[in-house]
């Protein structure tokens, strides 16, 4: 059987599709963006559609740049953005409202109410998570409430929900598969993360009818084939992880202790604590980092809304630059004399401080303030918000102590952004080989579960260093810069 594996990734402003050969290399690549859409402050949507089309684009664009047919892959391993929601017909398969997506802030208010009724501590010992309009199960009820006649059609059982990941198997396959991984599964609030499975108490309270749901499976498991006419040959899909678990396999952190950080449109730090489910005092989320051949591994992990999708605001909308990559370039000539801090919470924030009706905020601003220093600005945020989480994980578990954090996602192609990273968080930072690293997990999976690719030692020996990143600051700048940073984001959370 060939080697070849394909894996999309379906991301939050793109999706795109790799095809890495028996080496583990990429050998094509085929990626679009499409259409961010915010109808109301703090509401963000995607169009089903826009995001099916823009994947099957992708894969046929992969296949062709790797000179390959569809008969000549031996699986598909999928990974995707978490959280985002969407409801389709089964008949038809078609979305009966936009998707919701994960930086979506909609459903504050509910979450406030469930709070105020104290229903928080029982749905974090059973999922992990925090109560917040960032996962799946009040965006969920939203769409059955507000879509008319939503709620009496899932009741019996015409409509699916999924996460994306589920929506694209539906589509795959024909309609033939509803499943989900554990991994998307368990960032739903619907889901008891220590038995692995959708828990009534949790359905009952969120108004989820159990007739909607998918199937939840092993990361590398059998999610269904693809119908021949859509890719032109069937391929088996033996792999699925939301992106951040995604990226934690691809960085081969199957050892307890280790740290990665994808810097993407958010920024996700992932810890695997290995069989520990380890409680948080410090407002992280226990997750569950994989499930593979029926063993669950937990890690801690920190999510930042904002990171990449700052510098996006900058580029898009006070057009400091015309691509993202300059930005590095801009940063590093901004005057070190200015002390300006952007805390990107335009979305709210996210841990430590899940404070969703905080909004972004400049400091320190003055006359000589330019692109430059905004530009820096935006750059930094992204390492004292990073800051912020390990400072958490070092808290909350000694295995924390002394790691190296492994990094991955667009951002960190800046070496300028790499090294404040290194300095701000006094501890080196490795940058791989292959920064695909969210696609290549989802390839691991299904490439492990065809049999063609190694298992997890001989995949984690494979994992190659491009270069590491070791501190240069001195402690009195990195201490006048924290502080700085911390007295930001004090001045940025609301009072509610």
């Amino acid at each position: 059987m060939t080697g070849n594996i394909l894996a999309i990734d379906q991301g939050t402003t793109s999706s795109r599709a790799i095809v890495f050969d028996g080496d583990q290399k990429i050998a094509g690549l085929g990626k679009m963006e499409f259409t961010q859409h915010f109808p109301q402050d703090g509401w963000v949507e995607h169009v089903p559609e826009e995001i099916w089309a823009t994947v099957l684009w992708s894969v046929k664009t992969a296949l062709k740049r790797a000179s390959l047919q569809a008969a000549d892959i031996a699986a598909i391993g999928i990974t995707n953005q978490r959280e985002t929601t969407i409801v389709w017909d089964r008949a038809t398969g078609k979305a009966i409202h936009n998707a919701i997506v994960w930086q979506d802030r909609r459903t504050a208010k509910l979450c406030e109410k469930l709070k105020k009724a104290g229903h928080e501590p029982m749905i974090s010992r059973k999922t992990g998570l925090l109560l917040d309009p960032y996962f799946t199960a009040t965006k969920l009820a939203w769409i059955l409430d507000n879509v008319p006649g939503a709620r009496k059609r899932a009741e019996k059982g015409e409509l699916a929900f999924g996460t994306v990941d589920s929506y694209l198997i539906w589509r795959l396959t024909g309609g033939r598969s509803h499943a989900t991984d554990i991994t998307n599964a368990s960032r739903t609030l619907l889901l008891n993360i220590r038995t692995g499975q959708w828990d009534d108490e949790l359905l009952k309270l969120f108004r989820i009818p159990r007739a909607i749901l998918p199937e939840v499976k092993d990361n590398a498991d059998d999610f269904g084939t693809t119908d021949p006419e859509v890719l032109g040959a069937p391929i088996p899909i033996y792999g699925a992880a939301g992106d951040q678990q995604a990226a934690t396999i691809g960085q081969a952190c199957f050892t307890p202790g280790m740290l990665k950080s994808t810097y993407g449109t958010g920024c996700f730090a992932l810890l695997n604590t290995g069989k520990d489910m380890v409680r948080s005092k410090n407002r992280l989320l226990t997750t569950i980092a994989y499930r593979i051949d029926g063993e669950t591994t937990y890690a801690l992990e920190g999510a930042i809304f904002i990171a990449g999708a700052a510098v996006q605001w900058l580029r898009d909308m006070l057009k400091a630059f015309e691509k993202s990559s300059d930005a590095g370039a801009l940063a590093a000539k901004a005057d070190p004399t200015q002390n300006v801090y952007l805390v990107p919470a335009f979305v709210g924030l996210g841990a430590p401080w899940w404070d969703s009706a905080a909004r972004g905020s400049l400091t320190g601003l003055t006359r000589n303030t330019g692109p430059a220093e905004l530009a820096r600005a935006a750059l930094e945020s992204v390492s004292y918000q990073t800051r912020d989480l390990v400072d958490a994980m070092r808290r909350d578990w000694k295995g924390a102590s002394d790691t190296v954090l492994r990094v991955d996602g667009g951002m960190v192609a800046s070496d300028w952004t790499m090294q404040f990273l290194a300095d701000i968080l006094n501890t080196p930072v490795d940058r791989p080989t292959i920064l695909e690293t969210t696609a290549l997990g989802a390839a691991w999976l299904a490439g492990y579960k065809a049999g063609v690719w190694p298992d997890q030692q001989g995949f984690a020996r494979r994992w190659a260093l491009d270069r590491q990143f070791t501190p240069r600051m001195d402690d009195e700048t990195r201490k006048r810069k924290l502080k700085g940073w911390r007295d930001a984001v004090r001045r940025t959370l609301s009072t509610e």
